[in-house]
């Protein structure tokens, strides 16, 4: 056994959820105690083995006081940080101690025996918690009228414009690697294929997965019965973050009496995104300005893909284990058109826009990413 699969007591996690006022001067998730002593000046500090000689020692300490010092290994420093002895009130059946802050009585350690390697995981996730390389300024809330922020710099205030897709690994597959692949494929063919996606970023998730397998036949009095089995998966997906373009424009289709369709022609790409082919003269469609938009489309081989139909997003957002890609149901977008049509409903798109255009004569909310992205 290597030196990082050692076994300490550590600070497993505390309860205090309010993490923004976690300081330095508690016991922090991680912290390796190395040392109990009643009195700081006292240098004798009891070394605890595991956390059952530590409780032991927390409790004849709290007979006689409940203030306690605690000598920790945070990082490379050795510290000496006060806190109180407290009964852990989760465990019923025999008294189990543990420590709180001293400045604060919600900040309660819960111990364990823990290795070294996982104490100094969850030492970076403290220190990045409590910023202890600069602690600045202590923090206060402020009100922020979200509302009217969403309202004004979003391009629809129901949408969260960043899109993602993702990438289950297909049967028999182990590890993400493949996922990757095929993640990074997916959306280099979608770029190449006149598409103008923005990169955001990439990483893991865990997927859950499940399915029913056939056992066996159990003979019953009332003849036979398959027995089903089910097993519950977990597995490592891959999520693919990106931004529909550099822009989105907005544009609202308004019909006329007597029209029976809006005048758009629409596909469907191999990568899942549905964009407009072509449209018709003299409709809602060649009025809202799209036949030029095709048309810039065309001559730089650029598709003008649709974001969103009222509202609701259009883009792909899963591959499934058989390595299907789960895109908006085309009967659906046609029937949402329809019921427009014949309801003399105005229809809003929001059409993905290239790098090239300006799309602010057609007065459309724009949302572009950092100039890193590009």
């Amino acid at each position: 056994m290597g030196p990082l699969q050692t076994t300490v007591v550590c600070v497993k996690q505390v309860k205090q959820e309010s993490v923004e006022e976690w300081d330095e001067t508690m016991p922090l998730p991680g912290d390796i105690i190395e040392g109990v002593a009643e009195d700081r000046a006292h240098e004798s500090f009891v070394a605890p083995k595991i956390s059952s000689e530590l409780n032991s020692l927390l409790g004849r300490i709290n007979r006689g006081g409940e203030c306690v010092w605690l000598r920790v290994r945070r990082g490379d420093s050795t510290l000496k940080l006060q806190a109180c002895v407290v009964q852990d009130r989760d465990v019923k059946l025999h008294k189990k101690f543990t420590v709180r802050a001293a400045s604060d009585e919600r900040h309660i350690a819960i111990l364990a025996d823990m290795t070294y390697e996982k104490c100094f995981q969850l030492q970076e996730m403290s220190r990045r918690v409590v910023n202890l390389d600069f602690k600045g300024f202590h923090r206060k809330g402020m009100r922020y009228d979200w509302k009217s922020k969403v309202g004004r710099y979003l391009p629809d205030p129901r949408s969260t414009v960043v899109s993602s897709i993702l990438f289950t690994p297909l049967r028999r597959e182990r590890g993400t690697e493949a996922s990757t692949v095929r993640a990074m494929a997916w959306f280099s063919a979608a770029v190449s294929s006149g598409i103008p996606l923005v990169f955001v970023n990439i990483q893991t998730e865990q997927i859950i997965t499940s399915e029913n397998n056939q056992v066996k036949d159990k003979e019953l009095s009332r003849g036979r019965q398959q027995i089903l089995n089910t097993t519950v998966n977990i597995v490592q997906g891959i999520r693919l973050w990106f931004l529909p373009g550099v822009s989105e424009v907005s544009l609202v289709l308004i019909p006329e009496p007597g029209e029976t369709r809006f005048g758009m022609d629409m596909k469907r790409t191999e990568e899942g995104f549905i964009f407009i082919s072509s449209i018709t003269n003299g409709t809602a469609a060649e009025r809202a300005g799209i036949g030029n938009l095709v048309e810039q489309g065309n001559s730089a081989n650029q598709l003008l893909v649709i974001s969103r139909l009222q509202g609701k997003s259009l883009m792909p957002s899963t591959v499934d284990l058989e390595g299907f890609i789960h895109c908006c149901d085309n009967a659906e977008i046609k029937q949402t058109l329809v019921l427009a049509m014949e309801n003399a409903e105005t229809i809003q798109l929001h059409l993905m826009s290239w790098p090239n255009r300006t799309p602010g004569e057609l007065g459309a909310a724009t949302l572009r990413p950092p100039h890193s992205y590009f």
